[in-house]
């Protein structure tokens, strides 16, 4: 399973952690995903969607 939102493709952002002698070593950020029940085309189904999408309403969550 990706770690990866289904409504926005939201994906892990990759970087460089550097530390105080300047060496640098790779760090991931991932997104903050919730497991949610939601109405996709009528129909209720379980979406790993990511903290923004909920904020915002882009989904309609079934209760």
């Amino acid at each position: 399973m990706a770690n990866r939102c289904e409504i926005c493709d939201k994906g892990r952002l990759v970087g460089n952690k550097v530390s105080h002698s300047n060496i640098k070593s790779k760090t991931v950020q991932r997104p903050n995903l919730q497991r949610v029940r939601a109405k996709v085309d009528g129909s209720v189904q379980r979406l790993r969607v990511c903290t923004r999408c909920l904020r915002s309403g882009r989904i309609q969550k079934s209760s």
